[in-house]
């Protein structure tokens, strides 16, 4: 008995066929979703803000113990601390993260980041006097 090659290919065509089931359609599982929608994320995250600078709110108008100008001190902290938040928003919308389904989620993120860029700023400013 002779071997031929074109035998040998035919053969393991029909066994690789018998493991696919003879059909020659492809099968689709229903792989279950690994993305899930996480609700309410960005209003989480402004409301750990907004905790975070109420505690430091409170610690730094507790006892402000400044010398000069009080209203100047707190001027210039709060305008260092919006353009800092500028700058965070610019950072995140060129890395396409800032965008919201609602208005109402963009004023509470924005604002709550706002808040807390502020409040970094005049605890800085009070506790070691940097300015």
């Amino acid at each position: 008995m002779n071997f031929d090659f074109f035998d040998f290919l035919d053969l393991c065509g029909n066994a690789l066929n018998l493991f696919n089931g003879g059909s020659s359609d492809p099968i689709h599982y229903d792989l279950p979703d690994k993305k899930k929608k996480r609700k309410y994320v960005f209003e989480k995250i402004s409301a750990v803000l907004y905790l975070i600078s109420a505690v430091l709110f409170f610690f730094v108008f507790r006892n402000p113990t400044v010398s000069g100008n009080y209203i100047q001190s707190v001027a210039i902290a709060s305008v260092l601390g919006f353009a800092v938040s500028v700058v965070i928003f610019f950072v995140l919308y060129l890395l396409g993260k800032y965008y919201f389904k609602s208005v109402f989620q963009w004023l509470f993120f924005s604002l709550s980041v706002a808040t807390l860029c502020v409040s970094v700023f005049l605890w800085i400013y009070f506790k070691s006097g940097i300015f």
